[in-house]
C-alpha cells in the first residue's frame, strides 16, 4: 500500500480538500436538517439517525479502510466481509506470492465493479519489459465496451508526460532546469516581480509559489490554449517565494507546457505526438485543452444511489496539467520505458536514464514530490513512484514498483469522490507484494451516504410541509407581538439558503485556500448538495408564506372594529 498517494495534489491536499469538507458538510447537513424541523410548533427534533450514518461514513467521498493509514481517500470503504465474487476473486486460484496474473487481475476488478457499481475501467500491469496484462471491463458512458484500447483521460498523470517532454528539451540544450523560465519564455509575466525568479524545475515540483490562495485558477474563466494560459497570469501574484514553499498548482504545468512549445517550435500535442506518443507507439494517446475536447469514451460518470449518471464534465482548462488522453495498452508501453530507465518497448530510448533520475528527484521542500511523480514506499516499505490524475467524471492512478519491476495503472470513468482507480491500483500494487488486498465492499459507501441523504431529504419535505400547512396558525400567535420576534423566529430559515450561496468559500477555508467552484462542489457531493437545494427551497417557500400570512393577520380589521 502506497504510504503517499498524489492525485490533483498530494496527501495534505487529499485530506484538505476532502477530509475536513466532509465532516462540516456532514455536520452542516446534521445542523440544518434540524434547523428545518423548526417548521412545526415546539423545540426542533433531533436530526434523523439516518444522518447519523451519513456523518460515519464520510459524504459524498467515500473513506478508506482503517488499516489505510496515511492514504485516508485511497480506498472505497470501511472493512467488510467480501461478496461472494470479491472471495472468489481473493482465494484460491491467486498467483504466487510477489506475482499478477491476468485472471487474479479480473476478477478482482469485476468483483470491485459489481460492489461498487463502477461503470467502466482499464487497466495495465507490465514487468520490466514485458507487459503482464492490459484489459478493459465494463462500458463507456456512451454504453461502448471498455477495451484495452479505449481512449480514457488520465488527468493528472499528464504532469509526467509534461515532465518528460521538458527533460527531453534539457537534454538538448533548448531548456536549463534551473534557469528562470522568462529566459526561454519572456511572455510568462506575472503582477509579482517575484515571478522573474521562477526556475523551470519549480515549475515542475510545484515549488514557484504559485498557489490557489493567490490565483484562482478554477474559479476564473477559463483559457482555451497554453497561450491564453500563461497570458492570464499577467494580473496574479506569488503565494509565496519561488522555491520556499510547495503547493499543487496546476497553472505550473501548464506553463511548462507552453515553454515546451516555445522551445521545440511545435504544439503541445504534436510535440508529444512526434517525441513521445510515437516512438512508444501509443497509438491512442493525445492531449487536448479542454473539456470540450475529450472523446466520448473519456467521459465519466458520477454515482447516485447506485446508478452511475453520465455527465459532462465541468468546464476546465488541463493542457500540460491533465489533459493527456490515453488507453490501457498504451499506458503499458509507458511505464516498460519508465521502469526501463528511458529505454521503451523494441529498445527505443525516448530519454536518458539520468533524466528519468532527475524526475524521481524531490525537492528540498517536499521529500515526497519531485518533477510530476510522487515519491513514498509501500506499506511493506518497498519504494514506490506514483501520480494520481482526478476529474470530477474520471480518475486514473499510475504505479511504479522499482524494485519488483512492476508498472501498474487503473483508468476509471467515475469521479473524484469516488476514487476507484486508486483503491483497484492499491489492490494490485498488494497483489504484486504478495498480500491479498482489502476485498471491496459488500455496500458502496456513496450508496450508503446518498440513502442517508435521500432520508434527510425527505423528512426535509415532511417538515417544511407541516410547517407550511400551520403557517396560519402560527400568523396568528403572533400578530399582536413585535415585528423583530417573528423576524427572528423566521431567521433560522435562511441558514440553507446562506450556506447555499456561500458553499464555495466553506469549502475553500476547510481546504485551506483551495480554489474550486459551486458546480465542482455539486460534483463532490452530489447528494448532499440536492438537499441543501431542496432545504434552500423548502425553507424560503416557508419563509414566504408565513410573511404574507403576518401580513394579512396583521391588516385584517380586529373583531368588533368600525
Amino acid at each position: 500500500m502506497p504510504k503517499f498517494k498524489i492525485t490533483n495534489g498530494p496527501l495534505p491536499r487529499r485530506l484538505a480538500s476532502r477530509l475536513p469538507a466532509t465532516g462540516a458538510v456532514t455536520l452542516a447537513a446534521t445542523l440544518l436538517t434540524a434547523v428545518t424541523a423548526f417548521a412545526g410548533t415546539g423545540p426542533p427534533p433531533v436530526a434523523p439517525m439516518s444522518l447519523t450514518a451519513a456523518a460515519l461514513a464520510g459524504t459524498g467521498s467515500p473513506m478508506a479502510p482503517a488499516s489505510f493509514t496515511s492514504t485516508a481517500l485511497t480506498g472505497t470503504g470501511s472493512p467488510t466481509a467480501p461478496t461472494s465474487s470479491a472471495s472468489a476473486a481473493l482465494t484460491g486460484t491467486s498467483p504466487a506470492a510477489g506475482e499478477i496474473g491476468p485472471a487474479s487481475v479480473d476478477r478482482f476488478v469485476n468483483a470491485y465493479r459489481e460492489a461498487t457499481g463502477l461503470p467502466g475501467a482499464a487497466v495495465a500491469v507490465t514487468r520490466g519489459n514485458e507487459v503482464v496484462h492490459v484489459a478493459g471491463y465494463g462500458r463507456t458512458s456512451s454504453g461502448d465496451p471498455v477495451t484495452a484500447d479505449t481512449p480514457m483521460a488520465i488527468a493528472s498523470l499528464s504532469k509526467s508526460f509534461t515532465s518528460l517532454a521538458v527533460m527531453q528539451l534539457v537534454e538538448k540544450g533548448a531548456v536549463r532546469l534551473d534557469e528562470p523560465v522568462r529566459v526561454r519564455l519572456p511572455e510568462f509575466v506575472m503582477a509579482d516581480p517575484r515571478a522573474a525568479r521562477i526556475t523551470v524545475r519549480q515549475l515542475l515540483d510545484q515549488t514557484s509559489g504559485m498557489a490557489d490562495e493567490a490565483f484562482p485558477e478554477r474559479s476564473l474563466p477559463q483559457p482555451r490554449s497554453l497561450r491564453e494560459a500563461v497570458a492570464r497570469l499577467r494580473g496574479a501574484r506569488l503565494a509565496a517565494d519561488p522555491g520556499m514553499r510547495w503547493s499543487y498548482h496546476n497553472t505550473n504545468s501548464q506553463v511548462a507546457a507552453r515553454l515546451v512549445e516555445v522551445a521545440s517550435g511545435m504544439p503541445f500535442a504534436g510535440y508529444l505526438g512526434k517525441h513521445v506518443f510515437g516512438p512508444l507507439g501509443m497509438r491512442n494517446s493525445t492531449t487536448i485543452d479542454t473539456e470540450r475536447d475529450l472523446p466520448a469514451s473519456a467521459r465519466g460518470h458520477l454515482r447516485l444511489l447506485g446508478a452511475a449518471l453520465a455527465l459532462p464534465e465541468p468546464p476546465g482548462f488541463g493542457n500540460g496539467s491533465g489533459g493527456v488522453i490515453s488507453s490501457a495498452r498504451d499506458m503499458a508501453q509507458w511505464m516498460i520505458m519508465q521502469n526501463g530507465g528511458g529505454i521503451g518497448p523494441g529498445g527505443v530510448r525516448v530519454v536518458s536514464a539520468a533524466s528519468v533520475a532527475e524526475m524521481r528527484t524531490p525537492s528540498r521542500i517536499n521529500d515526497s514530490y519531485a518533477l510530476g511523480w510522487s515519491i513514498g514506499t509501500t506499506r511493506k516499505g518497498s519504494p514506490v513512484v506514483e501520480h494520481g490524475g482526478d476529474l470530477l467524471t474520471a480518475t486514473a492512478q499510475q504505479t511504479l514498483l522499482p524494485r519488483s519491476g512492476y508498472g501498474i495503472v487503473v483508468m476509471a470513468n467515475t469521479g473524484t469522490a469516488y476514487a476507484d482507480s486508486d483503491a483497484i491500483a492499491d489492490a494490485l500494487v498488494a497483489m504484486a507484494e504478495g498480500e491479498e488486498p482489502e476485498p471491496p465492499p459488500s455496500v458502496s459507501p456513496s450508496l450508503i451516504i446518498d440513502l442517508a441523504m435521500a432520508l434527510a431529504a425527505a423528512a426535509t419535505l415532511l417538515l417544511a410541509g407541516r410547517g407550511l400547512a400551520r403557517s396560519r396558525r402560527w400568523a396568528a400567535r403572533r400578530a399582536d407581538r413585535p415585528a423583530w420576534r417573528a423576524a427572528a423566529r423566521l431567521l433560522p430559515y435562511a441558514a440553507p439558503g446562506v450556506l447555499c450561496l456561500t458553499i464555495t468559500d466553506v469549502f475553500a477555508v476547510l481546504a485551506r485556500g483551495k480554489d474550486t467552484t459551486w458546480r465542482h462542489v455539486a460534483y463532490l457531493y452530489p447528494s448532499f448538495m440536492i438537499w441543501l437545494v431542496l432545504a434552500t427551497g423548502a425553507c424560503l417557500a416557508l419563509i414566504l408564506v408565513r410573511i404574507g400570512h403576518l401580513v394579512r393577520t396583521r391588516r385584517a380589521p380586529s373583531p368588533g372594529s368600525g
